[in-house]
């Protein structure tokens, strides 16, 4: 690939902001209420299991109440029913088997009712329980807010800085040929996020490597609007007055 010595310097200045960026998503990143904002997410996340799990026993419970509550009015029902023709018949042999029957009933409707107690217990202890999960969630949720407040007031620099980046790398990337920025950005990302290095005294700035024999002969012989990268690494290696040729 051909690119004059004038746009192969202008990818040292694109790599220089291009590393910028890099230290600067990487502080960000790094910032002491990134680690714990993340914690506090864990948290919140196993809250809400048990919240899930909370809320399933809560509704179970309330209803097996529903279902004893239902239960008890048939039963209050059908008292008052027997009541009634008990009051209204003459007969003997009708009046001992309701008051038979009103005395099983009265026995199942304290059955009943002592369920439902035991029930309505349950229910409470419940609605307690997933309370008391709320309230946790709702400590971990202003925690949150209070550590997102600092971590964006913290990152309110950098993040200015790493805008300005943007907008100088979009501009200085404008001046930069199509083929030789596409060839620069594929480097890069092979590179771990080095696309270009100064040739400096011989040495690549990339990976280190100093150039010797055929290698620096080889960077030697090649023209001036010759794109050449590094033997080693593979990067692009930009030959200014520096490199020692």
């Amino acid at each position: 690939m051909k690119a004059s010595p004038a746009d192969q310097e202008q990818l040292l200045r694109l790599q220089a902001i291009d590393t910028r960026l890099q230290q600067l998503a990487h502080r960000l990143r790094s910032l002491p209420q990134t680690a714990e904002l993340a914690s506090l997410a864990e948290r919140d996340t196993a809250v809400r299991g048990r919240r899930a799990e909370a809320i399933g026993t809560l509704e179970d419970a309330r209803t097996e109440l529903g279902r004893i509550e239902s239960d008890v009015e048939v039963v209050e029902k059908r008292i008052a029913r027997d009541g009634d023709r008990l009051t209204h018949t003459s007969s003997m042999k009708d009046v001992q088997a309701l008051e038979a029957e009103l005395a099983s009933l009265r026995k199942r409707l304290s059955d009943l009712e002592d369920a439902e107690l035991v029930v309505m217990e349950k229910v409470e202890a419940a609605e307690a329980h997933v309370a008391g999960i709320d309230r946790e969630r709702a400590e971990l949720a202003e925690a949150t807010a209070t550590l997102e407040a600092a971590r964006d007031e913290a990152a309110g620099g950098l993040g200015t800085e790493r805008e300005q980046a943007e907008r100088d790398r979009g501009t200085l990337a404008g001046t930069i040929p199509d083929d030789l920025l596409r060839f620069y950005e594929d480097r890069r990302v092979r590179g771990g996020g080095i696309g270009a290095a100064l040739l400096r005294q011989r040495t690549c700035g990339g990976c280190t490597i100093t150039l010797t024999g055929s290698d620096l002969e080889a960077v030697r012989r090649t023209a001036d609007d010759e794109v050449v990268q590094c033997p080693e690494c593979d990067r692009i290696l930009v030959r200014t007055a520096e490199s020692g040729l």
